[in-house]
């Protein structure tokens, strides 16, 4: 019988623990630290996100029920609720945001040569932004509206391996195009986006930095032909066009050309519109690139449904931003081991298996892979043969 370390210390050790405690180190903090560490508040929580527990109550006596094991899990500290809402409430959130942002980076080594859906040498970035609600007499700190609560989330997903390379936590007063002022434009890389992101000048500053961008256009965008290329109906193109935007704001925001692609989805019945600075790609490739923006969605649908949204573990704004990105530290570091152990279930399913498993034993590759446990005889027994 395999005898080894349990799930979640398997898992946990992917985790670089030297940068975990350097960014420690950047933020120091009042709060004691002898009797329940950072590593023992990370644990906690990243247990809480794993198992998917709903209060900090919930997880104490979760953890206390296992009180013999937790040595080996790495947590050494005291298991109390009122310590882990202390923890959460004091100590810098950044550091968990710096941990995650490590573990973006070696995820994205990691998946730098997969391919995706399309067909690409360059790196392609979807970019939107997600509404958390919250309520108002809860959390003060986040006033939206006169009797609303929110926190925005916007996030620039990766197309390979769909890993979030930024994310900005706002205020939900902030509109999602102003993200646009934050980003650090890469040369040569696709930016797609949404018709909410439409600022003509913002769209300029990303030509400029020779960055390209496709997205969605306005119904009421005013523009004149200047060249028609040829498209096979056959795929759905309508029309294929080099454009100049004739109103005086859009023109003066962007006073170059761009190429206006018609597309018709017949899936939906419905003819989509798009904007681009690139004139090389095939029109096709441009609508498949695209549809790969739905990947953006399906991890804010994720991040929502595994951040327990709605019992947070801490009502202040610290403890708010410290379970966000332990939960975004968790989810990379899943797909790290996915990657690292070529595991080909995907990552819901990795996340439904562990949550399941922490406290057990099996081998990660093999609990993972759906592998049958490989039993093997001690070469040396002292059992006698009955037989002999």
């Amino acid at each position: 019988m395999y005898s080894g370390q349990l799930v979640f210390s398997q898992l946990i050790n992917h985790l670089p623990l030297h940068t975990f405690r350097r960014c420690v180190q950047r933020y120091p903090s009042k709060y004691p630290t002898k009797t329940f560490s950072h590593l023992d508040q990370f644990l906690c929580m990243a247990f809480a996100q794993l198992t998917y527990r709903e209060s900090l109550r919930d997880i104490e006596t979760c953890l206390r029920a296992h009180q013999a094991k937790l040595y080996h899990l790495g947590i050494r500290g005291n298991i109390a609720r009122s310590t882990m809402a202390d923890a959460n409430e004091s100590r810098d959130c950044r550091i968990f945001a710096d941990s995650a942002m490590s573990l973006i980076q070696t995820a994205r080594k990691l998946y730098a040569s997969d391919s995706f859906a399309v067909e690409l040498d360059q790196t392609a970035y979807a970019l939107d932004t997600t509404t958390i609600d919250l309520c108002l007499s809860v959390f003060p700190w986040a006033h939206f509206r006169r009797a609303k609560a929110a926190v925005k989330m916007h996030t620039l997903l990766d197309l390979r391996g769909n890993i979030p390379t930024f994310i900005h936590i706002s205020n939900g007063k902030m509109h999602e195009v102003n993200v646009l002022d934050i980003l650090v434009p890469e040369a040569g890389s696709f930016y797609i986006m949404d018709r909410g992101f439409t600022d003509f000048a913002r769209w300029f500053t990303l030509h400029q930095a020779q960055a390209f961008f496709i997205i969605r256009a306005k119904s009421n965008l005013q523009f004149r032909r200047v060249y028609s290329r040829p498209v096979d109906k056959a795929t759905g193109l309508i029309y294929d066009q080099t454009i100049a935007l004739t109103s005086i704001k859009a023109n003066k925001g962007y006073p170059q050309h761009l190429r206006c692609i018609k597309f018709h989805d017949a899936e939906h019945d419905r003819d989509l519109v798009f904007l681009t600075n690139n004139f090389e790609l095939l029109a096709l490739t441009i609508t498949q690139l695209y549809r790969c923006r739905w990947q953006v969605e399906l991890f804010f649908k994720w991040i929502k449904q595994h951040l327990r949204i709605k019992r947070f573990y801490g009502t202040t704004e610290n403890a708010f931003k410290t379970q966000i990105w332990i939960a975004i530290s968790i989810y990379v570091l899943v797909a790290i081991v996915k990657k690292r152990l070529k595991i080909k279930s995907s990552l819901y399913t990795i996340l439904q298996i562990l949550s399941l498993t922490l406290f057990e034993k099996t081998p990660l590759d093999q609990l993972l892979n759906n592998r049958e446990l490989q039993m093997h005889e001690p070469e040396n027994y002292n059992q006698l043969n009955l037989f002999n």
